[in-house]
């Protein structure tokens, strides 16, 4: 198999490490296998790809899509460096309001699976750093909501004191007056 799982300390969150071919010529990598993926446990289909683009010390999120249009993610980083985020949002789990971390670069190749019912978010280390990820619904502005990206209720350790924080993502609630139906 192309891909190693590793459990975080959340374990419905998955770190995919895939196995990476070099040489000199430079690498290949197998980034998703439908059946593959299915044997990890993730048995949900991508629906819509996003790639995204930012700079240095830029703070996207915390994000989510309320059901029945909730999201599962594959993410990766394929140009530069981020540390992403993932909350649990889901009000009847155990692990309800923690937050796991991870780097995820371009060097290291790692691929991220957030299921739903888990609030994105991701802070870029590098110069720029550029995002790709696959969602299992396309995106539905009428269930887009999101969390306060520094809630003390949540405590994430962003590793920055001052982001980049769109007006946007600056209103957000708190996790406890967010608008969420993971019940």
């Amino acid at each position: 198999m192309p891909f190693k799982v590793k459990k975080l300390d959340i374990s419905d969150i998955l770190l995919i490490k895939p196995d990476v071919f070099n040489d000199t010529r430079g690498f290949f990598i197998e980034t998703y296998s439908y059946s593959q993926f299915r044997e990890l446990g993730i048995k949900e289909e991508f629906f819509q790809d996003n790639h995204s683009k930012s700079v240095r010390s830029v703070l996207r999120g915390l994000h989510y899509q309320k059901l029945p249009k909730a999201q599962s993610k594959l993410i990766r980083c394929i140009k530069g460096e981020i540390f992403d985020v993932a909350v649990d949002i889901r009000k009847y789990s155990f692990t309800y309001g923690k937050w796991v971390g991870v780097v995820l670069s371009e060097e290291n190749k790692n691929i991220l699976y957030i299921p739903s019912g888990f609030a994105h978010g991701f802070l870029v280390l590098s110069e720029t750093a550029e995002i790709f990820y696959k969602v299992t619904e396309e995106y539905s502005p009428l269930h887009d909501r999101g969390i306060r990206w520094n809630d003390p209720a949540i405590g994430i350790e962003w590793r920055i004191e001052d982001p980049i924080v769109s007006e946007k993502d600056k209103n957000l609630p708190l996790l406890k007056d967010a608008d969420n139906n993971f019940d």
